[in-house]
C-alpha cells in the first residue's frame, strides 16, 4: 500500500511540486521579464524535473490544490487542478509517490473526489496518497457558494462518503467505480477538527512546516491520538553550494549547506518525523543540480535504512 511505502525503514524524502525555484532572485526576474503575477510559477521544466525526481529515487511528490487564484495570498500552487494533473504525471512517472496536500473537501462534490482518487490509484499502479483539508482562505468559499463558517462539518460529511460509510445512499446495483480502490487518507492540519477525530479518522497527518523542536511536540500529541500512523511535514529548502554552509532559518524552512540539511534530517527523524517534503521555491541554485546533489549525498544516508 502506498502509505506503507512512504514511512517504511525510518525517514523518507519527497519533494513538493511545483519544482522551480519562483521566489528567488533569479525567479524574480524571470517572472518579471514573462509578465507573471508574484505565485504564478514557471512550469515550462515541471515534467522534466518531475521525472528526475523520480528517476533519482525521492519517495514522493506532493501537489498543492489552490481551487482560485487570488493575488491577496500569492500562490497558485502548480496551476493545474490536482487531480487531473496527478494522473498526467501517473503516465510520465514509474515509482515516486502522487501525493495531495491537501486537497480542499468543503470546495468539492464528495463522490466525485472519490471517484477521481480511485481512477488515479488505479492508473498509478496504488501510488496515491490523498491528503485532504477544510481548507482557510475564504475569499474562494462565496465563489464555489459555500458557507465558510461550515466547513469543518462539510469535511466530516465528505470523509464519510470518501471512507464508504454513506454507501447506504446507493440504490441497489450501484457502485462508485473503479471499485474496491481506497487510497490513504491524510489530513492537513486538523482540518476543524479535534485531534482525537482526526487520529482516528485519517492515516497520516501533513503538518505545517517547523523546527525538529515543533515536530518533537506536535508528534508527540498525533502518537497520543493516531498511534504509529504516519506523520508528515515539509522544508522550504535554499541549498546552499557550499556543503559546510551553516543553517539560517526563514519562514518554513532553511538555508544552508548539504551537511546542515542532513542534521536538520537527523533531527527531524529523531523528533519521531516520517516523511518530508521538499519544496525549492526559494532556492537559489538550478533545480536540476540541486535535486541531484539530495540524491548523491543525503537520500542514500535515509533511505537506505
Amino acid at each position: 500500500m502506498s502509505i506503507s511505502k512512504l514511512a517504511c525503514a525510518g525517514l523518507s524524502i519527497g519533494v513538493e511540486l511545483p519544482l522551480d525555484n519562483d521566489w528567488s532572485a533569479d525567479g524574480v526576474r524571470r517572472r518579471d521579464r514573462d509578465d507573471r503575477p508574484f505565485g504564478v510559477p514557471d512550469m515550462s521544466a515541471h515534467l522534466k524535473l518531475i521525472q528526475q525526481a523520480d528517476r533519482l529515487g525521492f519517495r514522493a511528490a506532493w501537489v498543492r490544490d489552490v481551487p482560485l487564484y487570488d493575488p491577496a495570498f500569492g500562490d497558485a500552487a502548480q496551476v493545474f487542478e490536482a487531480f487531473t494533473y496527478l494522473g498526467y504525471l501517473a503516465g510520465q512517472t514509474d515509482n515516486i509517490l502522487l501525493g495531495t496536500a491537501a486537497v480542499v473537501l468543503p470546495l468539492r462534490q464528495p463522490w466525485l473526489v472519490r471517484k477521481a482518487a480511485a481512477t488515479v490509484q488505479a492508473l498509478s499502479g496504488d501510488r496515491l496518497l490523498l491528503g485532504v483539508a477544510s481548507g482557510d482562505r475564504p475569499s474562494e468559499y462565496p465563489l464555489f457558494g459555500v458557507d465558510y463558517q461550515s466547513r469543518g462539518q462539510l469535511f466530516r460529511d465528505s470523509i464519510a462518503v470518501l471512507k464508504g460509510q454513506q454507501d447506504t445512499q446507493l440504490g441497489e446495483g450501484q457502485a462508485i467505480l473503479p471499485a474496491g480502490v481506497t487510497p490513504p487518507l491524510l489530513v492537513a492540519g486538523l482540518a476543524q477538527q479535534s485531534p482525537a477525530w482526526v487520529g482516528e479518522q485519517l492515516d497520516g497527518w501533513l503538518a505545517y512546516p517547523g523546527t525538529p523542536a515543533d515536530h518533537e511536540r506536535r508528534v508527540g500529541l498525533w502518537r497520543e491520538v493516531a498511534g504509529d500512523k504516519p506523520y508528515v511535514s515539509f522544508i522550504h529548502l535554499d541549498l546552499q553550494e557550499d556543503p559546510q554552509a551553516p543553517v539560517r532559518r526563514h519562514r518554513f524552512g532553511l538555508s544552508t549547506g548539504v551537511q546542515g540539511l542532513i542534521e536538520e534530517l537527523n533531527q527531524m527523524q529523531a523528533a519521531g518525523v516520517d516523511h518530508i517534503g521538499l519544496h525549492f521555491r526559494r532556492n537559489e541554485r538550478p533545480l536540476a543540480e540541486t535535486l541531484d546533489e539530495i540524491a548523491a549525498q543525503v537520500l542514500p544516508l535515509f533511505h537506505s535504512q
